[in-house]
């Protein structure tokens, strides 16, 4: 833990990595054998379960609870009171309880209050709304958002709308006009948009 700051009020088990830089705040728990990165930031009342993996700059908003089977790759935004499960079936006096992975790609970001049903993955770079139930994968710079949660458009990097310049068989090509960057989203994943209700 050299160079990372964690709060006197956090409680970090045994076996737990913290990577360069990383700030714990008020009331964390880290449990044992979870991995946070370097330069991440775990803000106050965050829950992150056993073996759970949390890549480098990711910042984990207020109260988040982040259950075991969940990983997090690098330059992820997870929005205060997200949270993760990780059971499908579930039930207190389950015998044969078996932990559903679910895996957050790089870049995309999560908004306030959403629920990820484990099993799922979100795309690198996608953004999904705030107060979501998010029941499918979502697919990479895909903005998603509604109850359950659906495609509505795509996102560059910047998190921008990005608006269909040219369509192709296999991938439509559209532009970011904040940055100008294009990006050719597969004809798969663009054929997933939903309009809003």
């Amino acid at each position: 833990m050299t160079g990372s700051y964690v709060d006197p009020t956090a409680i970090v088990d045994k076996g737990v990595n913290i990577g360069e830089g990383t700030k714990v705040w008020h009331f964390v728990h880290l449990m044992k054998d979870s991995t946070i990165g370097k330069d991440c930031i775990v803000a106050d009342y965050v829950y992150v379960g056993r073996g759970v993996k949390i890549g480098d700059n990711v910042k984990i908003e207020n109260r988040a609870s982040i259950y075991e089977g969940v990983t997090i790759e690098d330059k992820v935004f997870v929005g205060p009171h997200v949270t993760f499960t990780n059971d499908l079936y579930p039930r207190s006096f389950n015998k044969d309880w078996k932990i559903m992975q679910t895996l957050v790609k790089e870049g995309s970001s999560i908004g306030a209050g959403t629920i990820i049903v484990c099993g799922v993955t979100i795309g690198e770079y996608a953004l999904v709304g705030s107060g979501c139930v998010v029941t499918k994968n979502i697919p990479s710079h895909a903005l998603a958002y509604g109850n359950p949660a659906k495609i509505r458009g795509f996102v560059c990097k910047c998190g921008r709308n990005l608006e269909t310049i040219e369509k192709k068989k296999n991938a439509i090509l559209m532009i970011c006009r904040a940055c100008n960057e294009t990006y050719k989203i597969p004809a798969e994943d663009y054929a997933k948009i939903e309009k809003s209700e």
